[in-house]
């Protein structure tokens, strides 16, 4: 599947509620700019919060002056962070969370001694095969990070795993050795199988380097590209590949071409992008025939298309930009099949022929409608697998040559299922994923020309799982507005729904990004503790179409705030929860809501947890010298040019509508090194908000010094800050055990 607007990448922002008058910040003292931070005191009996000084600092846009006296915690060298009084503070803050945390310490061990207890020892993926050769990778026992392994596709047993001429070709263990933050960006193998070119970051920034591999002999080649994101594409003869630059800023917007062996500073330019707001990316079809260039924001989307056997020629315009239109395309051998938004809201699939892939010509094969939305599609020599979604329910549609269409049939009524990842072009097979909130995630293979759904691999729980323990429900939840809003709920069958459980809301509500039901092993740890776990799928994702994503964004935006508290009162109307019982979550997009709903319905949380919370979204939607802030204006709207949009954001951003008042006990994380969510922003939330709580809860910040938005690398510290977080809700609940 091919993405028009690369919305994985551009990723996750902003959020919140109601208007703060300019004299919001300065009911608090200003205190000297001399001291900066009042760190915790090594002998006071319980640790004392730091307290970030106030320093003035204002800005006025359209007439209107705000104050932001913290402003200070933006290093004015970023990216490079080196202010001494940024980083004290940073580190009060780590220090007086590890202080905080520490009476926990073995409630944290046991929560994350029971996450490990459900992975296996050894997890590899299923083989997939590519070209000539499966594919695998693997964690090995006591392993961060995972071996890649490739075996010829001709050995006997190939499809099932490893043969004995299973080699590893890329040792992610060996090439984090030493780092404190190790991520493999990409991994992409020549056609003839006999190079990889795969990036890796070492420090969390999503700046990426770029090598060549010679899989035959185990050397890396001379060419190395620094600065890069995003795979590499080769050309049909392996003498060049096409990968994204990224400008001053981090943000990608050349297409080059590096030919092996040359200067790395002769490679030719294919693409440039003068917008900022546009982001680039470069893939290729499944027919490997030709080789895509895209450019796009959230809503809007240009393809460009270059022969692979002719690397060098001008690339073709498939469509121009024109505002909201989404599309891409994929090629089918002797037809284009694309993807767009010109006729429905919800897309239609439309073919062209081999000849004349541009908009005049393409003629629709399926169309979407209110119910139908059309999320994307994956094609082979003889068929097109589609992922949409009917009436909210995802479905996985088949068609053929023909032009007759088929779904997929499941096992359950309520479940996440999804193709995962794009079949080889001669493949008659094609890989389903499916999952429900007390089903493990199983691994299918859907054989297209006899219907069969095989079932390759159940994920493996050493502890044991038993499914029917399990309750699972699907609420509508009416929104204040009216509109139904949907709730996918799970518990333990001898968790008693009369108000007295704990209640576990998680969002995210943005970017069009539907949250699922899914299985997860450390939610667990939750449920068997009397946990009701409820996932809200409010306006800002595309749970029910591209509508309510449409209904969530710009000037709906506070659609997705309310939606969240009114599942939440509509929970406890019908006994989930009870008010002041209820633990929060969300991520990034998702902890901006988190801090808006803080804002609007304190009394209504127990705990909230807010990782890497875009929650200072006035601020960066008015910086547009960060890299991700113009692409995001067609999701939020752009307060420098637009009077009534830099209103409207300011009514609901977390961090200026923070008030004086009581806020429930909240954990907030960030990565110093975070291009997405910058650090400064859940650190200046933390600080406004110690200056004007009026309650005793606790109020943690934790950042990591050496990673970015995903937090820190390799599997096992993932489990641990699960275990964190558990830890610091079943405190703060009163739970803790």
């Amino acid at each position: 599947m091919l993405s028009s607007t690369h919305r994985a990448l551009v990723v996750l922002a902003v959020l919140a509620l109601a208007a703060f008058a300019l004299v919001g910040c300065a009911t608090v003292p200003l205190q000297p700019a001399a001291t900066p931070v009042a760190a915790p005191s090594a002998t006071d009996a319980a640790p004392v919060p730091p307290i970030a000084g106030e320093r003035p600092h204002s800005f006025t846009h359209h007439g209107i002056t705000v104050q932001d006296p913290w402003h200070w915690l933006r290093d004015q060298d970023y990216p490079t962070v080196d202010d001494e009084d940024v980083l004290a503070y940073l580190e009060a803050e780590n220090d007086y969370f590890a202080a905080s945390m520490a009476p926990y310490q073995d409630l944290i061990d046991t929560i994350y001694k029971e996450i490990e207890g459900r992975q296996p020892a050894e997890l590899t993926s299923l083989p997939q095969r590519r070209g000539q050769w499966y594919y695998q990778w693997r964690y090995g026992e006591g392993s961060q990070y995972r071996e890649w392994l490739r075996w010829p596709a001709s050995d006997p047993g190939a499809r099932e795993g490893p043969t004995a001429n299973a080699q590893v070709f890329l040792d992610e263990p060996a090439l984090a050795e030493g780092l404190e933050y190790f991520r493999l960006g990409s991994l992409s193998v020549s056609n003839d199988g006999s190079l990889v070119a795969y990036s890796t970051d070492t420090n969390g920034s999503e700046r990426y380097t770029l090598v060549v591999k010679n899989l035959e002999t185990g050397e890396l080649l001379p060419d190395e590209i620094a600065e890069t994101r995003g795979s590499a594409v080769w050309s049909a003869d392996d003498s060049s590949f096409f990968y994204i630059a990224l400008d001053e800023l981090g943000r990608p917007w050349q297409a080059r071409r590096h030919i092996l062996g040359s200067p790395v500073e002769e490679d030719a330019v294919v693409h440039q992008e003068a917008e900022p707001g546009f982001f680039i990316w470069v893939t290729n079809t499944a027919s490997k025939k030709y080789v895509i260039i895209g450019a796009g924001d959230h809503v809007t989307s240009e393809l460009r298309l270059v022969l692979s056997d002719d690397p060098a020629a001008e690339p073709v315009l498939v469509a121009p930009r024109r505002p909201g239109h989404e599309y891409s395309i994929d090629h089918q051998g002797d037809r284009f099949v694309i993807r767009t938004n010109d006729n429905h809201q919800n897309f239609r699939l439309a073919i062209a022929p081999e000849n004349n892939p541009t908009e005049a010509a393409w003629e629709t094969l399926l169309q979407g409608t209110e119910s139908l939305y059309i999320k994307g599609f994956y094609l082979t020599e003889d068929y097109i697998a589609v992922e949409e979604r009917i009436d909210g329910l995802d479905q996985v549609r088949i068609i053929d040559r023909a032009g007759e269409s088929r779904h997929v049939a499941f096992p359950e009524a309520a479940y996440t299922a999804y193709i995962d990842f794009a079949p080889e072009f001669d493949d008659t097979a094609l890989r389903v994923i499916y999952t429900s909130l007390s089903t493990p995630w199983t691994d299918f293979d859907y054989h297209v020309e006899t219907g069969e759904l095989e079932v390759r691999k159940v994920q493996e729980i050493p502890s044991g799982h038993d499914a029917a323990a399990y309750v699972t429900y699907r609420e509508l939840a009416p929104a204040r507005d009216g509109v139904q809003v949907p709730v996918s709920i799970v518990r333990h069958k001898n968790t008693p729904v009369d108000g007295s459980a704990p209640l576990y809301i998680y969002a995210y509500g943005a970017y069009g990004y539907a949250i699922s039901p899914y299985f997860s092993t450390a939610r667990l740890s939750l449920l068997e503790r009397g946990f009701i776990f409820a996932i809200a799928h409010v306006r800002g994702g595309d749970d029910l179409g591209y509508h309510w994503y449409e209904a969530g964004k710009l000037f709906e935006r506070t659609n997705t705030f309310n939606d969240f508290v009114d599942v939440a009162r509509h929970l406890i109307d019908k006994g989930y929860g009870s008010e002041g019982r209820i633990a929060i979550s969300g991520a990034s997009a998702g902890g901006s809501l988190v801090g808006a709903v803080v804002n609007q319905a304190p009394e209504l949380w127990g705990a909230a947890v807010a990782n890497v919370p875009f929650v200072d979204i006035l601020n960066t939607m008015l910086d547009a010298d960060l890299p991700l802030t113009p692409p995001e204006w067609p999701e939020w709207g752009n307060p420098i040019e637009d009077k009534a949009a830099f209103e409207y954001i300011r009514s609901y951003s977390p961090y200026d509508q923070l008030m004086p008042g009581e806020y429930p006990p909240i954990l907030v994380t960030a990565g110093l090194n975070d291009p997405r969510v910058t650090y400064w922003e859940p650190a200046k939330y933390v600080a406004k908000l110690r200056a004007v709580k009026t309650d005793d809860n606790l109020v943690l910040l934790k950042t990591d010094m050496g990673s970015g938005h995903g937090g820190r690398s390799g599997r096992f510290a993932l489990w641990y800050e699960i275990a964190e977080e558990y830890a610091f809700i079943l405190a703060s609940l009163g739970l803790a055990k």
